[in-house]
């Protein structure tokens, strides 16, 4: 199935997988590495952009399991010189905001970002959904249950996969009853998932084919990998390179990653060993 993006009027096709690179603006990142001050800001989306980032998620709000909770405005303060920033030194980059909070999207879009890229898919938010539906942007919808502080208390389900698909099938239905047609799905790994349900989910993410929209995965570093192999994130690039090539086989269109260069070097390989498999 091919896809595309429409971004500022130009269509981005996902008919290669294309890599997000990760922009935490935040000391609470679970990855010290992705850590960055307002001063690293530029130097980083270089580094990324130089390594083939097709994408650039901008976060100011730490959604790890149990992370403070800040202010809206902070948040929107963040993301908004961020936004100003790359788009005076990169204007033809591709920028997301991942936030839950619509007041922060607005800021991000007025600002000059092209995508929206909500944990909640809009439960935490009533807002966010009117806000993608007026500014037509591209929206990526995640699966979460309750907060970034309580959703690891929310495991328990009837059948992981299909109350995950069934879960992001309402959410995706609302968004289309509101005219909200550029929709990305993301299973959530690690958002209101045990280690086990979050391979299983991994193992099964064909699954998700069935609503018909481009899947995101973000495994990058995740504790998953660093738990699974008793190291750290730090530690974590290998194992996450290797869970990659899995996400791509099962029809992931979006890696979200902190390390664009490896990312992007596993969609060629995957891409090349495909031209011998059909």
């Amino acid at each position: 199935m091919s896809y595309h993006l429409n971004i500022r009027g130009s269509l981005l096709s996902l008919e290669q997988p294309k890599v997000m690179g990760i922009i935490n603006l935040t000391d609470d990142s679970f990855y010290s590495g992705s850590r960055i001050s307002s001063e690293q800001l530029l130097d980083k989306v270089k580094a990324m952009l130089n390594d083939g980032a097709d994408i650039l998620d901008l976060g100011a709000y730490s959604s790890r399991p149990g992370a403070k909770d800040i202010p809206i405005n902070l948040e929107a303060e963040k993301i908004e010189m961020a936004v100003n920033a790359i788009r005076s030194e990169y204007p033809e980059s591709i920028l997301s905001i991942d936030t839950f909070r619509s007041q922060v999207a607005e800021r991000g879009l007025d600002a000059g970002a092209d995508i929206v890229n909500d944990i909640s898919a809009g439960l935490l938010d009533k807002q966010m959904l009117d806000l993608i539906a007026e500014r037509q942007v591209p929206y990526i919808a995640m699966h979460m249950r309750g907060t970034p502080q309580t959703m690891q208390t929310k495991t328990t389900y009837s059948s992981l996969i299909l109350d995950v698909v069934r879960e992001l099938s309402e959410r995706t239905l609302e968004m289309r009853t509101k005219g909200i047609t550029d929709i990305i799905i993301d299973p959530g790994f690690g958002f209101s998932k045990t280690i086990d349900q979050n391979y299983e989910l991994l193992m099964k993410l064909d699954a998700f084919k069935a609503l018909d929209l481009p899947i995101l995965v973000g495994i990058s570093r995740k504790s998953m990998i660093y738990k699974t192999l008793e190291t750290t994130p730090e530690s974590a690039l290998n194992g996450t390179s290797f869970l990659h090539n899995t996400a791509l086989e099962k029809g992931a269109k979006i890696l979200r990653v902190h390390d664009v260069k490896e990312a992007k070097e596993c969609i060629s390989l995957w891409s090349k060993l495909k031209e011998f498999s059909e």
